[in-house]
C-alpha cells in the first residue's frame, strides 16, 4: 500500500465521505470502525471505483488498547500512514446529572484519548519522513460550552486547541495538522442521540458537503476550517458575546423543548 490514509469512524457519515474524498485522490485506505460489514461494503465500493487498496480494521476505540493494536498491525503489515484522520466520535445528550457516567467516560476516551494516542503513535514517522497530514474532526461546539451536550462540546474544544498547538509545532516540518469543524450535519449521529428535531439541526449540511469542504482545506494545509457560512458566522461571533449568554443560547439551540 502506498500514500495511505487511515480513517477512524469510517463506516458512516463524515468519515465515510472523507474516505471517498481520499479515494478519489488516489490514496490507499485503512478503514477503522466497529461495524465490519459496513467497512467491507465501503472497501469494495472504493476499490472497485478507484482501483485502490483498502484494508479494513474493525476496532472499538472505547477500548484504550485499540490505538496500539491499530499501530502494531499496520507496522507488521509494512504500512506507512501518510494521512491520519481522527474522525471517530460519540456523544451523550441530556443534562449531566441525569446522564450515564460510563457513557460520558467513553465519550472522553474516543473523542480525546484515542485521538491523542493515535496522533502520538503515527506523527513521529511523518515528521521523520518530512511529509504527512493529521486531520481531526472538531465541531462548532469546539468554540462554545454546550449545555445538554456538555462532555461532547468540551472534548471538541480540546480537539480544536490540540490541533492548533500541534500545527504550530509542525511548522516547517512538511507535516500539517488540520481541524475540520462542522456544524449540525445530516448523519446517523443526530438520530442516534435524539437531537434531529432540535433547532440547531434545522439547517444541517450533508456529510458529503462537509467532507468536500474539509478535504479541500486539508489539501491546502489549513489549520482550522469551519464548514458552511452559517456555521462560520456562529463560531466566529462567539468571542464577542458574554460566556453566560453563549451558554444560554447554546442550550436553546440544543433543546428538544
Amino acid at each position: 500500500m502506498n500514500n495511505v490514509a487511515l480513517i477512524t469512524g469510517a463506516s458512516s457519515g463524515i468519515g465515510l465521505e472523507l474516505a471517498r474524498q481520499f479515494a478519489k485522490d488516489n490514496y490507499d485506505l485503512v478503514l477503522v470502525a466497529r461495524r465490519k460489514e459496513k467497512l467491507d461494503a465501503l472497501a469494495a465500493e472504493l476499490s472497485d471505483q478507484h482501483g485502490i487498496e483498502v484494508m479494513v480494521l474493525p476496532k472499538d476505540l472505547s477500548d484504550p488498547a485499540a490505538p496500539c493494536e491499530i499501530h502494531d498491525e499496520l507496522q507488521q503489515a509494512g504500512v506507512e500512514v501518510e494521512a491520519l484522520v481522527n474522525n471517530a466520535g460519540i456523544s451523550v445528550y441530556g443534562p449531566l446529572a441525569e446522564s450515564d457516567c460510563g457513557k460520558n467516560l467513553d465519550v472522553m476516551q474516543i473523542n480525546v484519548n484515542a485521538l491523542t494516542h493515535l496522533t502520538h503513535l503515527f506523527l513521529p514517522a511523518m515528521v521523520e519522513r518530512g511529509h504527512g497530514k493529521i486531520v481531526n474532526i472538531g465541531s462548532t461546539g469546539s468554540f462554545a460550552p454546550g449545555p445538554l451536550n456538555s462532555v461532547y462540546c468540551a472534548t471538541k474544544a480540546y480537539v480544536l486547541s490540540f490541533t492548533e498547538a500541534v500545527a504550530e509545532e509542525l511548522r516547517g516540518t512538511g507535516v500539517t495538522a488540520t481541524v475540520i469543524c462542522p456544524g449540525a450535519t445530516h448523519t446517523e449521529f443526530a438520530g442516534k442521540y435524539g437531537v434531529e428535531d432540535t433547532p440547531i439541526f434545522q439547517h444541517s449540511m450533508s456529510a458529503a458537503q462537509v467532507a468536500e469542504i474539509g478535504y479541500r482545506a486539508v489539501r491546502r494545509g489549513r489549520r482550522v476550517v469551519v464548514t458552511g457560512f452559517r456555521n462560520q458566522l456562529l463560531a466566529y461571533s462567539i468571542p464577542f458575546a458574554p460566556r453566560s449568554i453563549v451558554a444560554r443560547v447554546s442550550k436553546r439551540l440544543m433543546s428538544n423543548a
